[in-house]
């Protein structure tokens, strides 16, 4: 889907286009191998490199063509496996082309994005390129802390049914968690090193707000980097701990049924004994032997119960 946007300092609203004008915003989200080629004919650029951005293992990276500069970063996505809301992270592309277009390209649609489609970004205008190129990775550093903020809380209620968990279903998502942190260090290292030779300006002119935008958009990726290795670590040992939680959860079921089994086994064996084709004498004739096997079963259960409880056992 190819969508084009531009909004001038003077302007009060965004404004969407049907054709490419100096100074716009194109974004491209899974676009087709015709709207590629479209694009690259009408900016004159190479298809094959936007082609390239839209591999979901490209790395963060910085590239420089005749006539562009290419920031590729990594972006936190939401996707759904084994019925679960699970992260990962894919590759998002800026293009500046010849200093008159900013050019967007993901696979994916992201939050972020919409943002700025939806003009709720403070000073943003599509004709200052280079502020808005630093305001996109801005935007995806913080992105970063609000999906680990969302993380930290769903390791929250995880801690929270520890304790009286005895599924596996716990102990998986809690991995898939773990999983999703592995990929945020990855990507927020790879993600710094970009910012890092961004900072330096030899690629895309820097102003002095940009600098100030940037170097915020820096520490926001640092404080990611380190809340991520700081959740990993407590998920990490959340996870043996869980581990350990719901194998003694699972003992304790057993040991309980089991104890269950040996207390009602006994009515059964007196009524069994009794049950038998013998002569038990006055017993046996009694019409109140029914009533006197009966309290004398519950009496021995409870006997039996009261010595497992105390034993721990039950």
């Amino acid at each position: 889907m190819i969508q084009i946007y531009k909004k001038l300092e003077n302007d009060k609203k965004i404004k969407e286009l049907k054709k490419i004008e100096e100074g716009s915003w194109i974004h491209l989200t899974d676009p087709t191998l015709e709207e590629i080629t479209t694009i690259s004919k009408k900016l004159t650029i190479d298809a094959q490199l936007l082609t390239s951005i839209l591999d979901e293992e490209e790395q963060p990276r910085l590239d420089e063509e005749e006539d562009a500069q290419l920031v590729i970063i990594d972006v936190p996505r939401h996707y759904m496996k084994h019925g679960s809301s699970q992260v990962k992270t894919n590759p998002i592309g800026i293009l500046l082309v010849r200093n008159q277009y900013v050019l967007t390209l993901s696979k994916q649609d992201f939050t972020f994005i919409k943002d700025f489609q939806e003009d709720k970004i403070k000073g943003f205008y599509t004709d200052h390129k280079s502020r808005f190129v630093i305001q996109l990775l801005y935007q995806v550093s913080t992105y970063y802390i609000n999906c680990l903020k969302e993380i930290n809380k769903t390791m929250e209620e995880a801690e929270d049914m520890m304790f009286s968990s005895t599924s596996n279903h716990d102990l998986v998502k809690m991995l898939s968690l773990e999983k999703s942190l592995v990929y945020f260090s990855t990507s927020l290292r790879e993600n710094e090193a970009v910012l890092e030779k961004l900072s330096k300006g030899n690629m895309i002119p820097l102003f002095e707000k940009d600098i100030d935008l940037l170097e915020d958009a820096i520490i926001e990726n640092r404080q990611g980097i380190e809340m991520a290795s700081l959740y990993r670590e407590i998920l990490s040992s959340m996870t043996d701990a869980f581990a350990t939680v719901i194998s003694n959860n699972l003992n304790n079921v057993m040991k309980f049924l089991t104890s269950i089994t040996i207390v009602i086994s006994i009515p059964t064996m007196i009524f069994s004994f009794f049950g038998m084709n013998v002569p038990f004498g006055s017993l046996g004739t009694n019409p109140l032997s029914a009533i006197y096997l009966t309290l004398i079963s519950i009496l021995i259960a409870v006997v039996i119960t009261f010595i497992l409880r105390k034993k721990n056992m039950l």
